[in-house]
């Protein structure tokens, strides 16, 4: 199953995060983008009752003034890997960014894993950015268009202490 985490869940996300990556760098980030409240959503993959997964999106600062989302961390705990939950929060994930009007996702990951959704570093050819340039630098529109125009983002302020390159923490 998978829903909207709640309060009540952030003990166990911060510990499967820090399992998945093992090191606390993006649980940390996790936790400055819900204190500086730059988080538009976060969902909760639970199995038996038990948060085994999870993936949050962070809003965007683009010249443009629209709605951009950054896709993670998005981390699943290592017991549960390679059994498609990572795939499931993606896939939900997306919809529920489309719900919320997102015109585009961006993230830095791996693009093996994340090309299966759409994402492409050559779609982030036109954007400027904390992390441009990187092959796991990529991008998913929502909206037709979305990154056909040359855009500068800025992320959260939480992201200026985060790693600058991805480790795995998906399934």
């Amino acid at each position: 199953m998978i829903r909207v985490a709640l309060p009540g869940d952030h003990a166990a996300i911060d510990a499967i995060v820090r399992a998945a990556f093992g090191r606390a760098d993006e649980a940390v980030l996790v936790d400055r983008l819900r204190v500086d409240e730059d988080v538009i959503f976060e969902l909760v993959a639970v199995e038996d009752g038990e948060v085994v997964g999870h993936v949050l999106y962070s809003r965007l600062r683009v010249d443009l003034y629209d709605l951009y989302a950054s896709l993670g961390p998005l981390a699943v705990d290592p017991a549960h890997q390679r059994r498609g939950m990572g795939s499931a929060l993606v896939r939900a994930s997306l919809e529920i960014a489309r719900e919320f009007g997102c015109h585009g996702v961006l993230l830095l990951g791996a693009p093996a894993y994340y090309g299966r959704f759409g994402f492409s570093s050559s779609a982030t050819a036109q954007v400027k950015g904390r992390f441009s340039g990187r092959s796991a630098f990529q991008a998913l529109a929502l909206e037709d268009d979305a990154f056909a125009s040359p855009m500068t983002v800025a992320y959260p302020d939480a992201f200026a202490s985060a790693p600058s390159e991805p480790r795995r923490g998906n399934s």
